[in-house]
């Protein structure tokens, strides 16, 4: 039942903050936004309680996949709360949102178990830091589907209200060069730190998360010097961009799922 709430208030709170930007409702914006604002802090405090009471047991940690997800989509929402006291930034502010409502529902799904796994700081630190530079570059792949649509409506000269929801094209770009920034050091940092923990890779299978992750950061590290050296962006930015987001989805949840629920092993 709480999931369901959550679901609906972040649904809610997306659609508010959508209208929110429509000249049809402008005079009505503000009404409209802090309704929406509401609703997202609810479905915010509630998606927290709910997750943290079911990945920190009594002992230890139980991070399903679904949990991992939603700790993702719980990260985006807090990212959408404070994107969207900028309004050029609120379209993509409820396209976060939505994605956090369908995490919200993966909550305790593939893999629950009665008990969490003891670890020690050290490696909840590198899981925390993991989590929070997927969250980051999750974002990111929002953003560069914004720019992907943005920019084949401004070809095809498509004037319509739903312009609103897109911030300006140079803003965009920025933003994904920011986040891509900051996930890339993020993911370097988790990899780092990961490494410290593995004394044989193939032994604790932990070898095609750990070469998918390195190829994803490799992809990431190239967009940026790409960027900075190049003066890379567009279509290319934004497909190489999603090439390494879809490759670090593979490292973690791709390998994970064929790993504990196809061949009923796990990582360590």
């Amino acid at each position: 039942m709480s999931q369901i709430t959550i679901f609906l208030l972040y649904l809610i709170a997306a659609v508010g903050i959508a209208i929110s930007r429509l000249p049809r409702f402008a005079e009505q914006a503000r009404p409209y936004f802090l309704a929406a604002s509401i609703c997202a802090v609810i479905a915010v405090v509630l998606h927290a309680q709910h997750l943290f009471s079911l990945i920190l047991p009594q002992h230890g940690l139980d991070l399903s996949i679904g949990s991992a997800a939603s700790m993702i989509g719980l990260e985006l929402a807090l990212i959408a709360l404070l994107a969207a006291i900028e309004p050029t930034l609120r379209g993509m502010s409820a396209g976060m949102l939505v994605l956090s409502a369908a995490t919200a529902m993966l909550m305790g799904t593939a893999g629950d178990s009665s008990a969490g796994v003891a670890l020690t700081w050290q490696v909840r630190a590198h899981v925390l830091i993991a989590l929070l530079s997927y969250g980051l570059l999750t974002v990111g792949a929002i953003v560069s589907l914004f720019a992907m649509i943005q920019e084949r409506r401004l070809q095809s000269a498509r004037i319509t209200p739903a312009n609103q929801l897109f911030a300006p094209l140079e803003t965009t770009e920025k933003l994904l060069i920011g986040v891509t920034a900051a996930g890339f050091a993020g993911l370097t940092l988790a990899i780092a730190t990961g490494l410290s923990f593995v004394n044989d890779l193939v032994e604790q299978h932990l070898a095609h998360k750990f070469g998918l992750s390195l190829l994803a950061w490799v992809v990431f590290g190239t967009l940026l010097a790409g960027r900075f050296v190049a003066g890379w962006r567009g279509k290319r930015a934004v497909k190489l961009y999603l090439w390494g987001f879809a490759t670090l989805c593979l490292a973690y949840f791709g390998s994970r799922f064929i790993l504990e629920e196809i061949l009923h092993r796990s990582w360590g």
